[in-house]
């Protein structure tokens, strides 16, 4: 279970870039539920990845995790519990080392680490059947560097090194946006296999309406740093791509109206 408790951040305080990208943001996400955060551009989605992944520190508020409060500990302390795939595929691997090579190490994520001469030939009978299901034929090219890859081929491999040792908690941040649609539609479906097979604690950010309505037992949709909708268990079934459209012309709408003009229009009609 995650539990994030009035998490407050803003960056370059005090100069005229001073922004204020997350305010006050109280979310619950129980065991196993994956839930789907949607936003527009600079809507604090992404921020609050980074917030729980730990890559910069938060003002106020607190991270806890599985009963255990992370709120202070390094970004490093954290990867131990928590996998995380970036929006670049070319982000999370190391891309002059091997397939065979990443997958290893990402096997020894919160183990112990030392030097040895290579890979013993079980262990890359294990990585073959990692590999295999993929259908992308990267079982006979164990040894061949991951940088060499496509962008499909490597973030589907990141998918399946985020998740080789089970995680307390995945962050997949915008993990297909990159990709074309073919490419985007069968990691979708790798990534699917895995939550549901292994029933990950799963936070994805998306950019597609149509992935939020059909994966996941919930919706958060961000705006200006704070959570504006939240939709679970039946509410969340029933949304469709159309409602979602709805919901962001409604959060335009608002924007484009003077505070002072709302409060009067309020006033009046209220």
């Amino acid at each position: 279970m995650l539990k994030i408790d009035n998490i407050q951040k803003t960056f370059n305080v005090g100069t005229v870039n001073e922004v204020k990208a997350l305010e006050n943001i109280c979310i619950e996400v129980e065991e196993s539920s994956w839930v789907c955060v949607l936003g527009t551009n600079g809507s604090g989605k992404s921020t609050v990845l980074n917030a729980i992944a730990g890559s910069f520190p938060v003002d106020e508020g607190s991270i806890v995790l599985d009963g255990v409060d992370i709120t202070k500990w390094s970004e490093n302390s954290r990867a131990k519990y928590i996998g995380r795939v970036f929006q670049n595929p070319f982000s999370g691997t190391a891309p002059g080392m091997s397939i065979q090579e990443n997958l290893a190490l990402a096997l020894k994520r919160g183990k112990r680490r030392g030097l040895g001469w290579g890979l013993p030939s079980s262990l890359i009978a294990d990585l073959k059947k990692m590999v295999t299901p993929l259908n992308m034929g990267l079982e006979e090219r164990l040894d061949s560097p991951i940088g060499k890859l496509s962008g499909g081929q490597r973030q589907a491999l990141t998918v399946l090194m985020a998740t080789a040792v089970k995680p307390q908690l995945l962050l997949l941040d915008e993990h297909t946006a990159a990709l074309d649609p073919k490419t985007a539609a069968k990691v979708i479906e790798l990534t699917q296999q895995i939550v549901n097979r292994d029933k990950l604690t799963t936070l994805m950010v998306t950019h597609s309406m149509q992935q939020a309505v059909s994966l996941g037992d919930r919706i958060i949709m961000m705006h200006h740093g704070k959570v504006a909708y939240d939709f679970k268990g039946e509410d969340k079934k029933r949304l469709k791509v159309n409602d979602l459209l709805s919901l962001f012309d409604e959060i335009r709408r608002k924007d484009m109206i003077d505070p002072a003009v709302a409060k009067l229009l309020q006033e009046y009609y209220v």
